[in-house]
């Protein structure tokens, strides 16, 4: 993840300036504005890290709004070599500790937190997908189920969980879903269409929810299959199908795909399976910050 990136600081920003951080009225009552703290950021559950490099940017964007003295912008993040996006941790066990300014930490603490146990909570459940699926070919794919705006950083916690990202938007694949079908004049015609006007190096990919129309498809050139909907016999099914093909055709499962059922689904040989509920379900993972201040010989 490139957290420095333009839509990325954009994101944060705004994150920083829905909070008004930089107008904290009860922090910037009560505390010394020369006061130095250290910041612990702490795990309060077994959990997958996913947003650490977006604490010292927070910071950093936040002198930018704040336009504090230099004295006060100073600041170390300080984290243990084995602790990384993508890691798994115990509950108990310290992310990060910041050392800065003590109104800062108090300021900047919610958005650091809302972030980090959002995507943490993401990248938790990911990894249960996956660990429930090991041992077969399938592959645990993310979809376009996001927050408005969140999209980019929801998805790069679901390759801390190791997931794999599907289209990233509208722009990235051709998928054909029923809707197109049905507003296009069916699948021969949807297909004829894609295939004769789609950009180079764009794979076809079509949805289809029976054997009839998984027939049609194939019939007609589809390069990439979704099974929509199907039970896993109904998947293995048609993969077996699919694999008579003289050619090779990566298949998809997808809808109704929950922990309990997904190794069922993996175990057809089916290649993909997609699960929105790694980004739309993901519950937020329990995540602290203890905040003390340092001793005065720390502060020089």
């Amino acid at each position: 993840m490139d957290w420095k990136s333009h839509r990325i600081d954009a994101l944060l920003e705004q994150a920083l300036v829905e909070d008004k951080a930089a107008g904290d009225a009860t922090t910037n009552l009560t505390i010394d504005p020369d006061l130095r703290a250290a910041a612990s950021i702490l795990a309060r559950q077994e959990m997958v890290v996913a947003g650490l490099g977006a604490v010292p940017r927070f910071l950093e964007i936040f002198a930018r709004l704040d336009r504090r003295p230099p004295a006060q912008t100073r600041f170390e993040v300080v984290s243990h070599p084995e602790i990384f996006d993508g890691v798994r941790v115990h509950a108990g066990q310290v992310l990060a500790v910041i050392r800065h300014n003590a109104r800062v930490l108090l300021s900047c603490e919610r958005v650091i937190l809302n972030l980090m146990q959002h995507l943490s909570g993401i990248a938790t459940l990911t990894r249960q997908y996956v660990d429930a699926i090991q041992g077969t070919t399938a592959r645990v794919l993310d979809t376009r189920k996001t927050v408005p705006g969140l999209r980019a950083l929801e998805k790069y916690a679901v390759l801390c969980g190791g997931g794999t990202n599907h289209r990233l938007d509208l722009a990235s694949g051709i998928l054909i879903k029923n809707n197109h079908i049905s507003l296009g004049g069916g699948i021969p015609a949807v297909l004829a269409r894609a295939l004769a006007e789609r950009k180079s190096g764009q794979r076809v990919q079509i949805e289809v929810r029976n054997p009839r129309e998984l027939e049609e498809a194939l019939a007609n050139g589809a390069e990439a299959i979704l099974l929509d909907n199907m039970t896993p016999v109904q998947v293995k099914t048609s993969v077996e199908r699919i694999k008579e093909e003289k050619r090779w055709i990566p298949t998809e499962a997808s809808g109704g795909i929950v922990l309990e059922n997904i190794r069922s689904f993996a175990e057809t040989g089916v290649d993909f399976i997609s699960v929105g509920a790694l980004t739309h379900s993901a519950k937020a993972a329990n995540i602290s910050m203890s905040i003390t201040a340092e001793p005065a010989s720390a502060t020089r």
